[in-house]
């Protein structure tokens, strides 16, 4: 038997280290050639690290969430054959190492600056976008299944243990399931006969201890007993006795007390479970604290009334054709933003604090924030200003659902100018979302909810919706920023705005 040390390849161009995020075989599983070993991360893309070899695993080198640098041991593996032990396996690299789409972007590019959740109309179609805060993430839902431990009889089965004979006896009914034939004095097993209660004294009290009896009968308890029950502050007619012909006895009264007790308060908990970050949910907390620690946030919300539009959705989308796709909020507030950005250049910006620099972009990449199993990311829809309605919602749709599932390139998930956010039917009133560093902006819809409003005087239930928003305040200032929202409430609550094409005339 020989052993192989199998080392961490050179991954690509200036990666010195790999950060260990999933480990796949454990020591003493036995793995054969191809097998996947571990899965690493780099800035570039989450890699998984397959064995050239097959053979036992003798020792794992790391635990999850620990750098590695390249050319260290990995796994040991206890091997047959002629393989060299310390035979180093061919370079891996995104193309040749079982290489995903990138989930370590910089989180400017792609973690989500809200919770998590499905973005839907309000009549409750899903919406493409997940939209999420990074402060809450939300926790994953648990599906109740059959306990496999219990079981029962099938329809119309009877097991012989299943209803004692008494029971059945008490219904008025035989095993077969019919009424018992009065029973002769000469059977040849009688039932054994039990005295009964003295008439008119235990037989009114032995119904329960919930059920109050005639309060005229005799109550059977000595008087020591009675002056205890007095002084306890107890109701005799509530209290079973199991003494002779019924009597109340000392340890009647104490059954009655433990009976009426109040339920015990809830049990303390005392645990405390620790779960390390790694891997993409630590890069999106350490993008998270950058934004939250180096832009100075100020948020503003408005509300909007959003009949018209909503209106409008509804009716295109009953009309669409072919292979038109459903149109949720989001494409009409990408068509608005193509409109409204122009005009505030510096809102669809970056700004770069170390070199004291703000670039600001006319094409316009609109971030998605989309919640995924990997996390929080922000899948981009490129020059939105060359694009119809339509193309929004199938261009949006598109790169969402690379993301969801894990084959988002890094153009995709890179680049964005702006970012919108929207909580969806989830909703809430409103949010404080954090910016996608290092934009300046971001947007977030809020859910649609039907509320009284004054119109000429009078009272009317319109769809409304609040719009959240956060800015930077070193670059938006607080009356440009209101400046920008009003203008993008009075496109979404005139939306034939939206569809008319801005010339200058000379």
């Amino acid at each position: 038997m020989k052993t192989y040390s199998f080392r961490l390849p050179d991954i690509g161009e200036g990666v010195a280290e790999a950060e260990i995020t999933a480990w796949h075989v454990k020591v003493g599983d036995h793995v054969e050639e191809d097998q996947t070993l571990v899965d690493v991360m780099t800035d570039k893309a989450t890699i998984d690290m397959t064995s050239p070899v097959a053979g036992t695993v003798l020792k794992l080198f790391g635990a999850e969430g620990d750098k590695a640098p390249v050319g260290s041991v990995l796994v040991e593996l206890e091997i047959e054959g002629e393989a060299e032990a310390e035979a180093a396996p061919p370079p891996a690299s995104p193309a040749n190492a079982g290489a995903r789409p990138s989930r370590s972007e910089p989180a400017s590019e792609r973690q989500a600056p809200m919770d998590p959740g499905l973005d839907r109309g309000s009549d409750g179609e899903e919406e493409a976008p997940a939209a999420p805060s990074p402060s809450a993430v939300p926790p994953t839902p648990v599906i109740p299944g059959e306990d496999p431990g219990l079981s029962t009889p099938g329809a119309g089965e009877r097991t012989p243990s299943s209803e004692p004979d008494g029971a059945r006896l008490k219904a008025g009914m035989t095993g077969d399931g019919e009424a018992p034939a009065a029973q002769s004095s000469a059977s040849p097993n009688p039932q054994p006969v039990t005295p009964g209660p003295v008439p008119g004294v235990q037989a009114e009290r032995a119904t329960s201890a919930e059920s109050k009896p005639t309060p005229h009968h005799q109550i059977l308890i000595a008087p020591a007993t009675r002056r205890r029950a007095e002084d306890l502050d107890i109701d005799l007619n509530y209290v079973i006795g199991t003494g002779p012909e019924g009597r109340i006895t000392d340890a009647d009264l104490d059954a009655h007390l433990k009976s009426r007790a109040p339920e015990p308060a809830a049990r303390e908990r005392q645990g405390v479970h620790e779960k390390k970050i790694i891997g993409l949910r630590r890069k999106i907390a350490e993008r998270m604290e950058l934004s939250a620690r180096s832009i100075p946030h100020f948020s503003y919300v408005e509300d909007c009334d959003m009949t018209a539009l909503e209106g409008l959705r509804r009716e295109i989308n009953a009309s669409r054709q072919g292979a038109q796709p459903k149109l949720t909020l989001l494409p009409f507030f990408m068509r608005a933003l193509a409109q409204l950005l122009p005009e505030f250049p510096h809102v669809n910006a970056h700004y770069d604090a170390e070199a004291g620099v703000l670039r600001q972009f006319e094409p316009i990449h609109i971030g998605i924030a989309t919640q995924t199993a990997e996390g929080l990311m922000v899948p981009v829809v490129r020059h939105v200003e060359a694009l119809d309605i339509w193309d929004c919602a199938r261009e949006m749709s598109r790169v969402t659902n690379a993301a969801r599932e894990g084959r988002a390139s890094r153009d995709e998930l890179s680049g964005s100018t702006i970012t919108l956010t929207s909580l969806g039917a989830l909703g809430g009133v409103a949010a404080t979302p954090i910016i996608n560093h290092p934009e300046v902006a971001i947007i977030g819809p809020n859910k649609l909810m039907g509320r009284p409003v004054f119109i000429n005087n009078q009272v009317t239930v319109r769809t409304m919706m609040n719009l959240s928003s956060s800015f930077d305040h070193r670059i938006v200032d607080g009356y440009d920023a209101a400046k920008f929202i009003q203008r993008l409430k009075r496109l979404l609550e005139n939306p034939a705005l939206i569809f008319i094409e801005k010339r200058s005339w000379s």
